[in-house]
């Protein structure tokens, strides 16, 4: 049973799970644009990776940090990138463990992830992508992959098939931009949420990245 400690100094808003063994790797975890780090989901993906011995920041992104409620502004989302910066500056000082330091995020938090990760090559060593927003939902033309093909860190890429904000094939196109390794999970039926109650979302997702970070 991991422990679970609040965090709230310098830019780290959150809470940290450490597991029982010697951490063999770190996971800096992010939320959507409509909530913050401690959802459903991100709660319990944390816990899954803890039991694989994987210590796990949830962060919440700058935009929660200034305000409680309410969605960010595309104006200010090099300031969410910012932060996430300086989150993995933290986890790499003063949460220092053996083993590769992964980032991931749910939807928005995910997308400005990878673009962190596109424009820091080695900021971290792999990525962990829930519910990829890759357009706006019913705008399929407004595809968001203009920093994909700079993208040299590998990923997981978790995706439900009815998620509006993009098909699997449309998913699938996306990623053959990107130069890195990636491991793209369908979950059949599932929506943008992820339900974790419905679909074996953790287990899964901790599976493929135990195999493609190798840790």
């Amino acid at each position: 049973m991991s422990t679970v400690e609040t965090v709230d100094e310098g830019a780290v808003h959150g809470f940290l799970h450490r597991p029982e063994s010697v951490p063999v790797a770190t996971l800096a975890l992010t939320h959507g644009a409509g909530s913050n780090c401690d959802t459903v989901l991100l709660r319990a993906v944390a816990d899954g990776f803890a039991a694989a011995g994987v210590q796990v920041l949830r962060f919440d992104l700058a935009f929660r940090v200034r305000r409680a409620s309410g969605p960010p502004h595309p104006s200010r989302a090099a300031e969410d990138r910012a932060g996430i910066a300086e989150v993995i500056a933290a986890v790499r000082s003063d949460y220092s463990v053996p083993g590769p330091v992964l980032l991931g995020g749910h939807s928005y938090g995910g997308r400005q992830a990878s673009m962190m990760a596109a424009e820091n090559p080695g900021l971290v060593d792999g990525l962990v992508l829930l519910s990829y927003p890759l357009h706006p939902p019913k705008k399929p033309e407004k595809l968001r992959t203009e920093h994909l093909p700079d993208l040299n860190t590998p990923a997981v890429v978790v995706h439900g098939s009815k998620d509006e904000f993009a098909t699997t094939e449309e998913i699938q196109a996306a990623l053959d931009l990107v130069p890195a390794a990636t491991r793209l999970l369908e979950f059949e039926g599932a929506r943008h949420d992820l339900s974790v109650v419905k679909f074996p979302v953790v287990e899964a997702t901790v599976a493929a990245a135990s195999a493609l970070f190798v840790f």
